[in-house]
């Protein structure tokens, strides 16, 4: 199975932009769909931005939708969440993932995570 493992995460002002990446070993990942998910203190883990396996498809969710791109690379075997535009309410554990069956705005859609990246935007 694949590992991932998020980097880029940090502590940012609003209105500031990130870069959010997530580096796979152990398979190839041109053989995955991806997905970012997010996780705020006290609240359940939600739905972020989709990718196929070659780039051509993306969805969002509504509320990062024209702030945050999702993109990747297969030859450097990461996928990208660039967020610009941050906003407090975007503060939150960020999570890649495996996508395996189902609907992709779901968690249990998933197979593979990575620990998460913390993402901190200050008012």
């Amino acid at each position: 199975q694949v590992q991932l493992v998020e980097s880029g995460g940090g502590l940012v002002q609003a209105g500031g932009s990130l870069r959010l990446s997530c580096a796979a070993s152990g398979r190839t990942l041109s053989n995955y769909d991806m997905g970012w998910f997010r996780q705020a203190p006290g609240k359940e883990r939600e739905f972020v931005a989709f990718i196929n396996w070659n780039g051509g498809t993306t969805y969002y969710t509504d509320s990062t939708k024209g702030r945050f791109t999702i993109s990747r690379d297969n030859a450097k075997n990461t996928v990208y969440l660039q967020m610009n535009s941050l906003k407090p309410e975007d503060t939150a554990v960020y999570y890649c993932a495996s996508y395996y069956s189902g609907g992709y705005y779901y968690t249990n859609a998933y197979k593979n995570w990575g620990q998460g990246t913390q993402v901190t935007v200050s008012s």
